[in-house]
Parts: C-alpha cells; sequence; structure tokens
C-alpha cells in the first residue's frame, strides 16, 4: 500500500495526461480540423481552411484548442465501447494519468505557451 499523505496548504498537486487517438476516418477528422479553423476565423473560406489543416500538427492544435481534449466524450472505462462512429473520425486507444506531488519544475502558471523546453515539464519528477 502507498504511503498516505495528507493534503497541506500550497501543495502543488500536478497531473500528466496522456491521451492516445487514432484516427479511423481521415476525411471526418480533416473536415472537423476545417471546421475548427472556420471557427477561428470565419473570414477563412474553405481553400484555406484545407490549405492550413494539412498538417497534422495544425489539426490537432486546433481541435485542442476548440474542444480541451482529443475525442472528447468517449468512454473512459472498459465496460464502455468506444465508438467507431464519431462524427470527428477519432477512436480513443487508451489514457492514463500520473499525478505528483510537489514537482520540482512546476508549470509557469499562465504563460505555458511560452515554455523554453516543453519536453521537461513532461518529464516525471525523481521518486522521493
Amino acid at each position: 500500500m502507498d504511503e498516505r499523505i495528507a493534503p497541506v496548504q500550497g501543495m502543488k498537486i500536478s497531473v500528466r495526461t496522456r491521451r492516445d487517438v487514432v484516427i479511423v476516418d481521415l476525411e471526418r477528422f480533416l473536415a472537423t480540423a476545417r471546421a475548427a479553423y472556420r471557427e477561428q476565423d470565419p473570414r477563412a473560406t474553405e481553400e484555406d481552411a484545407a490549405e492550413f489543416v494539412g498538417d497534422v500538427h495544425d489539426a490537432i492544435w486546433l481541435l485542442l484548442d476548440r474542444d480541451g481534449e482529443l475525442a472528447p466524450g468517449e468512454p473512459r472505462t472498459r465496460a464502455e465501447q468506444p465508438s467507431r462512429d464519431r462524427p470527428d473520425g477519432l477512436l480513443l486507444a487508451g489514457e492514463v494519468q500520473h499525478i505528483s506531488l510537489d514537482d520540482p519544475l512546476p508549470l509557469p502558471g499562465s504563460h505555458c505557451f511560452e515554455l523554453d523546453d516543453p519536453e521537461d515539464y513532461f518529464a516525471l519528477p525523481p521518486e522521493r
């Protein structure tokens, strides 16, 4: 059994989430990302959206900005089966979370997008 740790005032709690998804319908995935692009920029044409969404990273960031996660609303328990017929063309392949306390490399508040080396912030801290 893990050691019990009481919460204390000022304790920093870090939650790292890994969510793996699979593109099961490329056309639906691209259409969803293009729609997200046009929601961000209503002046954009279909051609603008198609050009911008040609890169998978751009498509993913658009969906993350809009929905907060990929494949939102997918079941998170083994008892429920994920749907292959989602409108965004994605299938949740798995999700896991890790909690660490008083991480020695905390995120810099509201300016997370300005990190020098974002990879360092995903590294797990050394065990105590």
